[in-house]
C-alpha cells in the first residue's frame, strides 16, 4: 500500500503542469510573423504570366499554405495574449485577426 501512494506522489510531481518561459510567447510571435511575412513576400513576387505553367504552381501553393498556417497561429497567439491581459470573449480573436490581416495587406501592397 505504501508503494502505491509513493507511486502516485511521484507521478503527480512528475506530471505537474509547467508554465512556459515568459519570453517564449514573444519569440513565437516574432517567428510566426516572419514566416507569414516571408510567405506574403513570396506571393507578392510572383507574376501571373508565370502561373500559366502548372509546374510553377508548387511554390505559390506552398507559400499560401505555410503563410496561412503561420497567420492563423499568430492570430491565436495574439488573441491568447489579449485574453490573458483582459477577458473580453471573442473580441481579442477578432482584433488579432484584423491586426494580422492588416500586416499581410501592407506586405502584399509593396
Amino acid at each position: 500500500m505504501a508503494d502505491h501512494s509513493e507511486t502516485e506522489r511521484l507521478l503527480s510531481s512528475a506530471l505537474a503542469p509547467v508554465d512556459p518561459p515568459a519570453a517564449l510567447a514573444g519569440r513565437l510571435e516574432r517567428h510566426l510573423a516572419l514566416v507569414a511575412g516571408a510567405a506574403a513576400d513570396e506571393l507578392a513576387d510572383w507574376e501571373l504570366s508565370a502561373m500559366r505553367d502548372p509546374r510553377n504552381w508548387v511554390r505559390p501553393i506552398a507559400a499560401m499554405a505555410v503563410g496561412s498556417a503561420a497567420a492563423g497561429a499568430l492570430v491565436l497567439v495574439r488573441a491568447r495574449q489579449h485574453a490573458r491581459s483582459r477577458s473580453g470573449g471573442s473580441r481579442p480573436l477578432e482584433r488579432s485577426a484584423r491586426e494580422v490581416a492588416r500586416g499581410l495587406r501592407r506586405r502584399l501592397a509593396r
